[in-house]
């Protein structure tokens, strides 16, 4: 009965094991769009599974979400351990840690999405010189980390290119009161009407901008969406699953 019971128990394990897999997020680099950081882990790192990323002049260098989320932590723990960090909550038991920092530009409660900026590289608490020590955590606990679904290298360093915001957009559901949604050459309505879209129709968002406050379906947002070349429609009006931004910016 014992033996049964050990089975069951190693089962259980491997089952919650593979459940946290699947249930990550989909993980890029923490900066910007192709942009080429010397990532290096060692075995006698704390945690050991984070990695250390840093390039030639890169104080002040942005830092950017690495997946879409909450922002869970903005700390200075003055000049010990991580410094100026930012924790961000992905949900399903993921956060990932963004320490060191020189500045930060986002606050506790904040929606980010993925490429967004969030914070510049710096070299607070006890850091030796400017880089980004990042993490990405299971409940908790450093796991090993993965970009787009690739394992970074340990134990040493690596060059890794970034392919956060390089593309690939979003998409999103037209939403009024039934209406047709004028779609416009521009972040504004004080741009020309290029064309209309009807309630429900899906589309492909390429990017997002800053533009008029509009105030629509899902209440008032400056934000704009790029649905092909000079044509824009208000997100206010589009059902994206966020109220913040999900794609590049334009």
């Amino acid at each position: 009965m014992r033996h049964h019971v050990l089975r069951l128990s190693v089962l259980s394990s491997m089952l919650l094991l593979a459940a946290a897999a699947e249930a990550a997020p989909a993980f890029q680099m923490p900066f910007p769009c192709n942009q080429t950081w010397s990532g290096q882990t060692r075995t006698n790192h704390n945690p050991q599974r984070s990695i250390d990323f840093n390039r030639t002049n890169d104080l002040g260098d942005a830092v950017v979400a690495s997946a879409a989320g909450t922002v869970s932590v903005v700390r200075n723990l003055g000049n010990t351990s991580y410094g100026r960090y930012v924790v961000i909550n992905h949900g399903s038991g993921w956060t990932s840690y963004y320490a060191h920092l020189n500045s930060w530009s986002v606050q506790v409660g904040q929606r980010v999405s993925r490429g967004q900026k969030i914070g510049t590289v710096g070299s607070t608490g006890g850091s030796s010189g400017p880089h980004l020590h990042y993490e990405q955590r299971y409940n908790g606990v450093a796991r090993s980390i993965k970009f787009n679904g690739a394992g970074v290298y340990y134990y040493g360093t690596r060059n890794y290119t970034s392919r956060n915001g390089c593309g690939g957009g979003a998409s999103g559901t037209v939403r009024t009161n039934g209406a047709y949604l004028n779609v416009r050459a521009g972040p504004s309505t004080s741009y020309s009407v290029v064309g209309s879209l009807a309630n429900g129709a899906r589309v492909s968002i390429q990017c997002q901008t800053t533009g008029q406050s509009i105030s629509g379906y899902y209440g008032t947002s400056n934000i704009w969406n790029r649905i092909g070349a000079g044509r824009f429609i208000p997100d206010a009006y589009t059902y994206t699953g966020s109220d913040g931004f999900v794609a590049p910016r334009c």
